[in-house]
């Protein structure tokens, strides 16, 4: 019994690395992400979805191939510094740079990071249980977490008491009845 249980505690990460990996894949693929979610908010208009979708004309595309579609009428130093802050670009300086990295500094650039990478200090922060600030309200997503607690758990504990209060009286009723045979009636 101790062997099963080992087994079964065991097979839960190499489940919670796969829902992570297709969750993390999936979100790559996925129009509205996180910059275009925070480019449509800045803009006023609150949804990502009408930037992305946009209007029919392509005239122009090569020179906006590197921005995102909602990101027209934005400086491109706004841009850098959501890219970077999201964790999708770093800012990498020359060698003997010495300083704080600054995208305003000559020997600093701003370098894209790869999905893999992402994902590798994703699952790094993960494991520091480190799951970043909320960009829409400023605080620790662990403290929203734990702000919304209480009310998480005592939904919990009401839905499962009203199913029981519920289910257990059902059960007991269907039991009973169905020791009984019925009684068919006269046919006519």
């Amino acid at each position: 019994m101790l062997a099963y249980l080992s087994r079964r505690l065991l097979l839960v990460i190499p489940t919670l690395i796969g829902i992570m990996l297709v969750n993390f894949t999936l979100t790559q693929f996925v129009p509205g992400g996180p910059i275009e979610q925070v480019i449509a908010r800045v803009q006023g208009e609150g949804d990502a979805f009408r930037n992305i979708s946009g209007g029919g004309d392509t005239s122009g595309q090569s020179a906006q191939s590197e921005q995102y579609a909602g990101a027209r009428g934005l400086p491109p130093e706004m841009l850098d510094q959501l890219e970077i802050q999201m964790g999708f670009a770093k800012i990498t300086c020359t060698a003997g740079f010495q300083g704080t990295p600054d995208l305003k500094a000559p020997e600093c650039s701003k370098e894209k990071i790869g999905a893999t990478e992402r994902f590798l200090i994703m699952m790094g922060n993960y494991l520091r249980l480190d799951f970043g600030t909320s960009f829409f309200r400023s605080i620790s997503v662990v403290d929203l977490v734990l702000e919304k607690m209480p009310v998480s758990i005592t939904l919990g504990l009401w839905s499962t008491l009203l199913a029981y209060l519920i289910s257990i009286p059902l059960g007991i009723r269907k039991a009973v009845h169905a020791g009984t045979p019925s009684i068919p009636g006269p046919r006519g």
